[in-house]
């Protein structure tokens, strides 16, 4: 069914929205509450109906909707202050008003009828919404009836991908448009108007499976990044979810780091809210004190663009945290002010794992142990491979004497993100949680690697202190002492027991006396 109205072309059969012929991204909750709008123009739509319909009867935040209700109406060019086409009913819901032709089978309006190469060439997504496109992975086996793993290994990544709410995936029906053809990656990129494209194939032989994947900017022309997985088939679901992990674990810091090359290009002057939340990443990623205060100012800024980007809220919650975490921000001055931040993030987008990331660090100072765990928990369910959420959520396991819990969260995140910026961080998480178990010869293993990656990093330096102490290395534990108090000059015992947040007191004696042991007073 093709629905014809303004300039816009919605087909339900081929899921794409079209504008003078030129495909426009939308989600796909957003595509399917704009089909349900325009099949039930005749009557006012209700809040429920919407959940039912697009939902599957979920409840959802306020936010989320209104969220996704702005997404469709920027797509077909309407907005809230106008509500030419979707018009919002004062406490009964939406009807969509608009003069609307409907048709039955697949042909495109005949302004639509031009060849790829006739229709005009769409520009790229606005630079607050990257997108991507994950074209079906070629089946190399030679084998039609393998033709479902492929399938499926793409539609699973697309689904994963989905879930980093800062880039936009095209849905699968657009991007398997393209299965079984050759077209350049550049046309791809102007049809679909996408930054990125992904691109594999998989090789089956008996019971070994070769996957290659790569990551093209098309923008630039360049590769990003390129991976093989070898596995056993010994289980296909498994291997399949376990592949689907590792490349979007891959996949996230790169997409990230290409943003962020590009917003360092451009002129102060010129960046929008999306550029300069990039360019404060890239400073919080530094993990040094003078970059994460400059982070702040940068998302600020962009905040002062867009007071609801629920983006640089959240950022700018966990940057101050990360700051507190560190010692180099006054947990009582700040604490508050990114609980604000981070409540503003999740109120803006209640489904962002940013935002629930954010909340989750406030609420480790301010909330209780189950509020913080809760909001952690919530970060991972959204986004299962963030990895810097799984880190932190390690580290309040730790907290609370739950060490092999931490140990195993802190594990996770090295392994799902091992070229990480803070994977120095996640081996001194995974240091802690060692020394919570009394294995402090474990716990100074994982801090040397933490401080051999980052020998500024205060966290692993305090951990590894204490835990010579524990183990009665007086030599290391002077040496380790030393150098704590080059990275941290003005620590003591007594502002280690005003900022430690840890919740369990015998866990906070357990770190007290080990630093005493080592000669800290």
């Amino acid at each position: 069914m093709q629905f014809l109205f303004a300039d816009h072309t919605l087909d339900t059969d081929t899921r794409e929205l079209r504008s003078g012929g030129v495909p426009i991204p939308v989600q796909p909750q957003v595509f399917d509450l704009l089909t349900y709008l325009l099949q039930n123009r005749e009557r006012v739509v209700s809040k429920q109906d919407l959940l039912t319909a697009v939902w599957g009867g979920r409840t959802v935040a306020d936010s989320t909707l209104a969220t996704h209700i702005n997404a469709a109406r920027k797509a077909i060019g309407d907005s809230g202050e106008q509500q030419r086409l979707i018009r919002t009913i004062s406490r009964k819901g939406l009807r969509f008003v608009g003069d609307v032709r409907s048709r039955q089978g697949g042909g495109q309006p005949a302004q639509h009828a031009a060849t790829h190469s006739e229709l005009p060439r769409p520009a790229l997504p606005p630079s607050d919404r990257p997108a991507i496109a994950v074209l079906p992975f070629v089946n190399m086996s030679g084998d039609a009836e393998q033709e479902y793993f492929s399938d499926g290994i793409s539609e699973d990544l697309i689904a994963a991908l989905s879930k980093l709410r800062w880039f936009f995936v095209i849905a699968r029906n657009s991007s398997f448009s393209y299965k079984g053809r050759s077209v350049h990656l550049k046309q791809i990129a102007q049809d679909l108007g996408v930054g990125y494209v992904i691109e594999g194939s998989v090789r089956k032989d008996g019971e070994r499976v070769r996957i290659t994947v790569q990551l093209n900017d098309v923008t630039t022309g360049s590769h990003l990044w390129a991976e093989r997985y070898d596995r056993n088939l010994a289980g296909v679901f498994a291997v399949q979810d376990e592949i689907i992990e590792a490349i979007v674990a891959a996949i996230e810091p790169q997409l990230y780091a290409a943003e962020t090359f590009r917003a360092r290009r451009k002129p102060p002057q010129s960046l929008d809210a999306w550029g300069l939340v990039m360019r404060g990443l890239w400073h919080f990623w530094c993990m040094t004190r003078a970059d994460n205060l400059t982070a702040q100012t940068l998302v600020e800024q962009a905040i002062a663009v867009d007071p609801n980007y629920v983006h640089a809220q959240a950022v700018l919650a966990v940057s101050q945290m990360f700051g507190v975490q560190m010692g180099w921000q006054d947990a009582a001055t700040i604490t508050p002010i990114a609980e604000h931040a981070a409540l503003a993030a999740v109120r803006a987008d209640g489904e962002d794992p940013w935002a629930h990331f954010a909340l989750a660090m406030a609420y480790s100072y301010t909330g209780s142990v189950e509020d913080t765990l809760a909001e952690y928990e919530t970060a991972l369910r959204l986004n299962p491979n963030f990895s810097l959420a799984q880190a932190c959520y390690a580290l309040v396991l730790s907290w609370v004497a739950r060490g092999r819990e931490g140990a195993e969260a802190a594990r996770r995140a090295i392994r799902l993100s091992p070229r990480d910026p803070f994977s120095a961080i996640y081996y001194g998480v995974a240091g802690y949680a060692a020394f919570v178990e009394r294995d402090y010869g474990e716990s100074i293993r994982l801090c040397r690697e933490s401080i051999r990656q980052r020998n500024d990093f205060v966290g692993a330096h305090r951990v590894i202190t204490a835990a010579a102490g524990m183990a009665g290395d007086t030599d290391l534990a002077k040496s380790m002492l030393k150098e704590l108090r080059r990275v941290h000059p003005n620590v003591s015992l007594a502002w280690i027991r005003s900022w430690l947040p840890v919740r369990d007191q015998r866990e906070r004696e357990h770190l007290l006396e080990g630093l005493r042991r080592a000669g800290l007073e």
